[in-house]
């Protein structure tokens, strides 16, 4: 036996000659079908090698000295933008009133048009004359207020004017920008905080009739990745007849997102859960507000973009393709049998 047929006893795939070979319908059939399988399988394994996929680490947060940016984008409907201030204080004891910095107000009217837009100019607080009331003098109970009511320049009791002519032509405003904060637990609030308090008992006559109604449009700490979910967004909170503050307790997880390129993108995820505190007097002598409270931890996440190997791609085409074809060659030899069967006649005894 020669070396050459040794070889071809090896063929693990005999050929029959041509003319042994039978060409049946069902076994037409039997291909069209198969060749359709695999090419969608093909397809479908072609889009599964290209898609890429994300692998999420954990380690421990080791950045520090940086700041946090805050992406802010709310509309209250139901507070002009003059009454408006947002503060912020954190941990190192930096206490920040009426940010003006990259924050922007849009004036809008009662069906929530834009008809102005500015820079964050909340009515400043002024400082007030000392008075002296041991002159011997009567005063009833409200004489404190009054003093200090008749001591407003011309200017303050203009805007209170234009305040209370917005509030009754239903304005409301929409306030948003980016919050540069020290990287440390702290909190910001949206309020009428800015306001002198005897401004915001004119304007308002008692803390129960501030409504914070309130829609978050959007609020992230840092900038988008693909797949990010802020719980936040789009939340609506809206008051009838009544009065509180809302607070949200925000935990931020640092982020980072590394795209297939290399590219590195620092952000942060965060999740939230919320408690609103109703106003039920009106001598409450707490204002409404809308307070974000929130919290770092100390495990940041590396999300990386990868794709899949060729070799694992080969593999599972491979694997589909060869078991399609394996079963529509079991598929064909079961239907000519049956059809053979089927059709074959029967002998007479």
């Amino acid at each position: 036996m020669g070396m050459k047929q040794v070889i071809k006893n090896l063929d693990a795939f005999p050929r029959a000659e041509d003319h042994l070979l039978q060409k049946t319908q069902s076994g037409a059939l039997v291909s069209v079908i198969g060749l359709i399988i695999m090419a969608t399988l093909f397809i479908h394994e072609l889009g599964y090698y290209l898609t890429i996929y994300t692998v999420h680490e954990m380690s421990v947060d080791l950045n520090r000295g940086e700041t946090l940016p805050i992406h802010i984008n709310m509309t209250f409907p139901s507070l002009p933008c003059d009454v408006l201030s947002v503060d912020a204080i954190d941990m190192s004891g930096k206490h920040e009133v009426d940010l003006d910095t990259n924050i922007w107000k849009l004036r809008l009217n009662s069906y929530g048009q834009i008809i102005g837009t500015e820079y964050i100019s909340d009515l400043v607080e002024k400082e007030h004359a000392a008075h002296n009331h041991a002159d011997g003098k009567d005063h009833h109970e409200h004489s404190e207020e009054k003093v200090h009511l008749q001591s407003f320049d011309e200017a303050t009791e203009n805007t209170i004017k234009k305040v209370k002519e917005a509030l009754k032509n239903g304005e409301g405003c929409r306030v948003y920008g980016v919050l540069d904060v020290q990287r440390v637990a702290g909190n910001f609030h949206i309020s009428v905080h800015g306001l002198n308090i005897y401004v915001a008992q004119m304007i308002f006559d008692g803390s129960k009739n501030v409504n914070v109604s309130h829609v978050i449009h959007d609020l992230s700490f840092g900038p988008k990745y693909p797949g990010i979910h802020n719980p936040l967004d789009e939340t609506s909170r809206i008051l009838h007849d009544a009065s509180g503050t809302f607070k949200y307790y925000i935990k931020i997880v640092p982020t980072e997102y590394r795209y297939i390129s290399k590219e590195v993108l620092p952000t942060n995820q965060f999740s939230v859960t919320e408690y609103f505190s109703p106003i039920t007097s009106q001598f409450d002598r707490t204002w409404p507000a809308v307070y974000f409270l929130y919290d770092l931890s100390p495990i940041t996440v590396t999300i990386k973009e990868e794709r899949r190997s060729f070799l694992h791609f080969i593999t599972r085409l491979c694997a589909v393709l060869g078991g399609t074809f394996a079963v529509t060659g079991m598929l064909d030899r079961w239907m000519f049998r049956l059809i053979e069967v089927a059709t074959k006649p029967k002998t007479k005894k």
